[in-house]
């Protein structure tokens, strides 16, 4: 299993970048996450990817809520996270991972995911 970032860069606050992860195989769930040298991993949002009815369902941090945007390419395996309204603490390492459920759901928690992407970076600033 193999993920990849794209879509990472440079910009102003309040502008927007759009990040895929492209995945060889996706699992349940897959989710982003943010690191920023020092701090801990932060998961930013997550989507239920198999198929049936929960397939598309989102998760997202109280920090993006209203700001990203998680969408689901199955036919491509690609995940896709659209980030408007971008803050400075919007900066960091983006990575995505996949991994199966927890209790029936896709968390917002690293420790249920098993593979991880390499990242692409994110850089908000004036």
């Amino acid at each position: 299993d193999h993920l990849v970032e794209t879509g990472g860069g440079s910009v102003q606050p309040g502008g927007s970048l759009r990040l895929s992860c492209e995945a060889t195989r996706l699992n349940y769930c897959l989710a982003w996450f943010r690191q920023v040298p020092v701090n801990e991993r932060e998961a930013v949002a997550s989507i239920y990817t198999d198929n049936g009815p929960k397939k598309g369902t989102t998760a997202y941090a109280d920090s993006v809520k209203g700001r990203f945007t998680v969408s689901l390419d199955k036919a491509k395996n690609t995940v896709t996270l659209q980030m408007d309204s971008l803050r400075a603490e919007d900066t960091g390492l983006y990575v995505c991972a996949t991994g199966g459920l927890y209790n029936g759901v896709c968390r917002l928690r690293s420790s249920q995911y098993r593979v991880w992407g390499r990242g692409t970076q994110v850089t908000v600033a004036s």
